[in-house]
């Protein structure tokens, strides 16, 4: 299913590289154009776009070189039958998140003609994974876009990305996106604060929180609607009720459990995600602790497995496959050179109550 990054040579265009013997014909990028005539790539996508904003003397320079160069705009290569690929980028393992977000990404290419290349982001052990040697193998391999699902780029990976006219967008990054990364995701915020909500609603007052890394830009967000949603009810969130480690189960059942053995154990405890939840529901069954009579467990997410765990989980549902199709969507347009209505998107999440959360034991 993934494809490797070694495709294409490592070569960066300054004219046009053409022969009639040759089997391929390197594509022009807007990099390409902006290098030579020493402007930047917005200034050319202006032109391209036919912009008024430029001056007429760099917007000559840009056409004469468009011109030698034969560019072609993806929107034109589409219109014409081309084929346009985009580089989906999974971080960590293909989980049941994952994957409904990939279901997204595909059906929006299947709408749109679009190929999609499904491969593994590994922050830290990915052979030849160097800024601008990444960036040059996907523009040989033709790669119309990046999108990073949960992944952390480094600000050289993001600029090589940048100047090799490779459009970048990134879904639920894991590290907060500068205001030049288009990014999509959902109301995290909104979403820790509903969930926690509900359960003061229910009667609970020692709540707990048990999400993802503390660098998380998703987790970061659903922490602080935790936070706030008790300071709004006059509680204070207590530090031995919150953990910050992972997406996992694991982390779920570990740092759940350090919560349900303690003398004052919490009534209720939000999952940063559904895997963290249902890790809390093992940790709470092998205490012998029944849900929810005994405590209360939130997920987020509403990913597939939510529904399957007994009692089924209630979640903050976030609507998966729809931040694929935008993530998707909005990579196209950026590689046609058209402008976005907005560079971070955050989709509606909604508070989804199943069987897991019921009042606090002593009311």
């Amino acid at each position: 299913m993934a494809e490797s990054h070694r495709s294409g040579r490592n070569v960066a265009l300054t004219a046009p590289e053409r022969s009639a013997g040759s089997r391929h014909t390197r594509r022009t990028t807007l990099a390409t154009i902006a290098a030579s005539a020493g402007v930047s790539v917005a200034t050319v996508s202006k032109v391209v776009n036919g912009r008024a904003d430029v001056a007429a003397g760099t917007r000559a320079v840009v056409e004469e070189l468009l011109r030698r160069h034969e560019y072609v705009p993806p929107s034109v290569r589409r219109a014409a039958g081309a084929s346009t690929t985009v580089e989906l980028l999974i971080s960590g393992p293909f989980g049941v998140y994952s994957t409904q977000v990939i279901e997204g990404v595909v059906q929006a290419g299947a709408e749109t003609g679009t190929s999609i290349v499904v491969g593994s982001l590994d922050d830290h052990r990915q052979p030849g994974f160097a800024p601008q040697g990444w960036a040059r193998r996907l523009v040989g391999a033709g790669r119309a876009g990046v999108i990073v699902v949960t992944g952390a780029l480094t600000g050289g990976h993001v600029t090589a990305l940048a100047l090799a006219g490779v459009p970048l967008v990134v879904i639920d990054p894991l590290n907060m996106p500068g205001a030049e990364v288009t990014s999509v995701g959902s109301t995290n915020f909104a979403g820790g604060m509903s969930a926690t909500r509900h359960l003061l609603d229910l009667g609970h007052e020692r709540i707990a929180y048990v999400g993802g890394p503390p660098s998380s830009g998703c987790n970061q967000a659903r922490l602080h609607g935790y936070r706030a949603a008790l300071e709004n009810s006059g509680i204070t969130s207590r530090p031995e009720y919150v953990a910050n480690e992972d997406f996992a189960y694991d982390v779920g059942r570990r740092a759940g459990g350090r919560m349900l053995d303690l003398a004052a154990r919490p009534t209720a405890i939000v999952g940063g995600c559904d895997t963290i939840a249902i890790g809390i529901m093992e940790a709470a069954r092998v205490r012998g602790l029944r849900i929810p009579e005994d405590v209360s467990v939130t997920g987020f997410d509403d990913t597939e497995l939510s529904t399957m765990t007994s009692p089924p989980l209630s979640v903050i549902r976030q609507p998966l496959r729809e931040m694929g199709r935008v993530a998707l969507k909005s990579v196209l347009q950026l590689a046609a050179g058209d402008a976005l209505d907005s560079h971070h998107v955050e989709l509606a999440t909604e508070l989804v109550v199943r069987g897991s959360t019921a009042p606090p034991p002593d009311l």
